[in-house]
């Protein structure tokens, strides 16, 4: 006898049942219509890719996460960190893509980190990027893409945050140190603010990034500015009035938000966060973070920005290139606790009924005629015993249920059951698919 295998899974990777699966497919069909509502074109790359396409875009930290190994080829690879990279490694490879070149991709990534809450080291990226334009429209557009994605996924209560990297690169006179590592690695302690908190950050900036506590000091009180977004811009202004590229990043900044209001998003849902830095050393630009206000502690749910650097590096040409990536599992692990999913799995929305086995032929060939129709069905694989079905059909999660006995057969007719309501009708067959549509209108989503 062979040994039993115990079944288990690697720690930070899930199955996902039904239940938690169709609600993930209608985020996910929710979040595709979105995009192509703005144009975006469907783009699918590999799982993974050579080691040297990831390796040194996105930052130490970052590359840490990176699940790399040696093929059976003997091959350098690694499985994919983000879709942004491989989308840099496509426009670079595929250079007769028209530009601006708009691009939407739902796909797993894989990152080695420590699992916590709404983390995994597997999850779906839902991503948009607009590459080969410089202008603040894209990135604007970016946040409007945000604000319809939230807003069609039925999320209330949720805040676009925005930054800009070259508003931060004007830390290096508070910091005292203007050379690119040190600045990446900066912004890489203040991107932890969330997760570890202001002392530690602080701490962080002493002890990993060789500051004074007095210059530390300085970036924590900037990048705490408080007030309103102009309160926010004006202060930070006031600070780094010596750095050109900072005063060019807080004028972005301001347009942004204008084209981003111009375009529908509501001047409360925007917030200018100065301590925004994204994590990744690819940014160049508008940097974005959405975050639930009911569940702030899960961090950001989609983020992005522009990277206008990235595409150069496969090419040696710049391609100024900026997007936005839905968290899909971070945020469907969110919403789910805030009890805003509906975590109902339905087989069908249908079940056909089997009165006695004679008549199976018959209830097959009415599923049959009821999938011509649009509906989801599904038929009963026991027979007989209607009220045994009927506890089937609920719980399978269907609405509907449909009685074709020797009654029925010898009319030409169907019964239909609302199993919501428990009420019933028997019809002319040629009416069975209307009366369901009806019912499965009025029922609750």
């Amino acid at each position: 006898m062979c040994p039993i295998i115990q079944p288990r899974i690697l720690r930070g990777f899930r199955d996902y049942t039904p239940e938690v699966m169709a609600p993930r497919e209608r985020m996910v069909a929710t979040v595709c219509e979105v995009f192509r509502k703005f144009g975006f074109q469907p783009l699918a790359t590999p799982c993974l890719e050579y080691a040297d396409i990831l390796l040194g875009k996105y930052g130490d930290d970052a590359e840490m996460l990176l699940y790399r190994f040696t093929d059976n080829g003997g091959r350098d690879v690694c499985l994919r960190y983000d879709l942004t990279v491989p989308l840099a490694r496509v426009v670079a490879q595929y250079q007769d893509l028209p530009k601006p070149f708009k691009r939407y991709q739902v796909a797993p990534v894989w990152r080695a980190e420590k699992p916590g809450r709404g983390r995994f080291r597997e999850f779906v990226q839902c991503d948009v990027d607009i590459v080969g334009t410089d202008s603040l429209a894209a990135d604007a557009e970016c946040v409007q893409v945000d604000d319809a994605v939230m807003t069609a996924l039925g999320v209330a209560d949720f805040e676009i945050r925005l930054n800009n990297r070259k508003v931060l690169s004007g830390l290096a006179a508070l910091a005292g140190r203007t050379e690119d590592n040190a600045m990446h690695g900066i912004l890489r302690t203040i991107d932890k603010l969330d997760k570890q908190g202001p002392q530690n950050v602080r701490s962080l900036l002493v002890c990993e990034n060789g500051l004074t506590e007095e210059r530390a000091g300085r970036i924590m009180d900037f990048i705490g500015i408080t007030g309103d977004n102009e309160e926010r811009l004006s202060r930070a202004a006031e600070l780094l009035s010596d750095s050109e590229r900072a005063q060019q990043g807080l004028s972005e900044l301001r347009s942004v938000l204008e084209l981003a209001q111009a375009g529908g998003v509501p001047p409360d849902r925007l917030r200018v966060d100065l301590s925004i830095a994204r994590g990744l050393d690819y940014y160049t630009g508008t940097v974005f973070e959405t975050i639930l206000k009911d569940l702030p502690q899960v961090g950001s749910v989609m983020s992005g920005g522009r990277y206008d650097d990235l595409i150069s590096t496969f090419t040696g040409r710049d391609m100024p290139a900026v997007g936005i990536s839905v968290g899909l599992d971070r945020l469907l692990a969110a919403l789910q606790e805030l009890g805003k999913v509906d975590a109902a799995a339905a087989a069908a929305d249908v079940f056909v009924t089997v009165f006695d086995e004679g008549g199976r032929a018959d209830a097959t060939a009415l599923a049959a005629r009821l999938r011509d129709a649009g509906l989801s069905v599904q038929v009963s694989y026991t027979s007989g015993k209607l009220g045994k079905q009927f506890k089937q059909a609920d719980r399978l999660g269907a609405r509907v249920a449909v009685v074709r006995g020797p009654d029925e057969r010898a009319n030409d007719s169907a019964t239909v059951k609302d199993l919501g309501t428990g009420n019933q009708k028997t019809l002319p067959l040629d009416d069975v698919a209307p009366a369901i549509e009806d019912i499965l209108k009025k029922a609750p989503q």
